[in-house]
């Protein structure tokens, strides 16, 4: 470590606070960045919140220069059964936030190497969650606009701090981005979705609210047959759909959720939700009671939302380049004359791994806009490097 500098543990409410409120500092002079709710990070180190610190554990510092102010901080996490998903036992780092500086940085970056080290582990992953990969995820490379809901955004300097360090990009992260303007549609795209509908055999819906249970299970059902082939992926309980969209309940507009059915049997999802980010960027990371009443004012009655994210899309194989997702897709463009007030499209990173994904997105109009990198750091500095495997 540096001479000047002093690394410290979060372990209290002080440095707690401090390792929330740095990046503020950090960020301020740039309007694009967008303070996350502190209770969503305080999530991911809470074992009450967290289960994959219950066979796991994580660690977080500040770092602190000669004047005692804080220049960066860093967390470290690993847990038993995600280590042995790769070749060699496999940990993480995130959220990262320093100053311009490679000796600030490699500090942060040895701090986590070192302890990672007495767990036998053999490579770390950065800058990632300790937790599901849709949310803080990734160092922003391409694409410097304001960040959506619990997605990371950082200075353009991060990269040249990752990999002068020595990490190497593991996979890049693509954001697709779709104006929600009527008409606005490639014709190839209206031309499929008008042929399938058609079909008497094929319908689609919205989300009843009313009918809660309906949903998580037409989406356990769909996942289980789109997804969960994936590697990696494993399927989902009826009890985890409906702790998902119990969840979401809140947030939830009926119009951002669509599913497709062949014979009343569901065939394909398309999930979405507003964009908080477009409401919580005043909030100063602070979600007390007051900010709580105004985020529901804002989403529910004001409709200041006008971004969506598209947080998961799937369609079962059997019905994959048949027109499914493109029926989806303009059976909510329809809606936008009817008073739906979203203008805008982002949808959740797709890995470059997952060329058919992809390729499925661009089918439907959709153009990257956001490039983050998932990055990776083998310990053994004489090992072979090998990036993510195509799925």
């Amino acid at each position: 470590m540096g001479k000047n500098y002093r690394l410290i543990e979060v372990t209290d409410k002080r440095t707690i606070k401090e390792f929330l409120d740095f990046p503020a500092t950090l960020y301020k002079n740039d309007k694009n960045w967008i303070r996350p709710l502190d209770e969503d990070i305080e999530k991911v180190f809470n074992p009450k919140k967290n289960k994959l610190l219950r066979r796991g554990n994580a660690i977080r510092w500040i770092l602190k220069n000669e004047t005692n102010n804080i220049v960066g901080r860093i967390a470290a996490f690993y847990n038993e059964q995600n280590i042995k998903k790769y070749d060699q036992p496999t940990g993480g780092c995130g959220f990262f936030d320093c100053i311009n500086d490679k000796l600030a940085a490699k500090s942060l970056f040895d701090a986590s190497k070192i302890w990672l080290e007495n767990y036998k582990i053999e490579a770390m992953d950065g800058p990632i969650n300790f937790g599901s990969r849709e949310i803080f995820w990734g160092c922003l490379s391409e694409g410097f606009f304001e960040p959506v809901y619990k997605m990371p955004y950082n200075h353009k300097y991060y990269n040249e701090l990752f990999e002068s360090y020595g990490f190497k990009i593991f996979f890049n992260q693509l954001t697709f981005y779709s104006p929600l303007v009527q008409g606005n549609l490639d014709p190839a795209i209206t031309a499929k979705a008008k042929e399938i509908r058609k079909d008497p055999t094929i319908k689609f819906e919205f989300h009843n609210k009313k009918n809660p249970s309906r949903t998580a299970s037409n989406f356990m059902e769909v996942f289980n047959e789109a997804w969960a082939k994936f590697p990696g992926v494993k399927p989902i309980t009826l009890a985890q759909a409906s702790a998902l969209f119990k969840s979401m309940k809140q947030i939830i507009d009926p119009k951002l959720i669509i599913f497709a059915f062949h014979n009343n049997k569901p065939i394909a999802f398309f999930i979405m939700i507003p964009d908080l980010n477009q409401i919580i960027k005043n909030f100063g990371g602070n979600f007390n009671l007051v900010n709580k009443m105004k985020l529901l004012f804002d989403l529910k009655i004001r409709k200041v939302c006008t971004r969506a994210i598209g947080l998961i899309f799937g369609v079962i194989p059997e019905f994959q380049g048949k027109g499914v997702a493109e029926g989806m897709i303009v059976y909510f463009e329809d809606e936008i004359a009817h008073g739906v007030n979203y203008t805008d499209l982002e949808m959740n990173w797709i890995g470059d791994f997952n060329p058919r994904m992809i390729k499925l997105v661009k089918q439907i109009g959709g153009k990257v806009k956001k490039k983050h990198i998932t990055y990776r750091y083998l310990f053994d500095r004489t090992k072979e490097f090998e990036r993510a495997k195509i799925l």
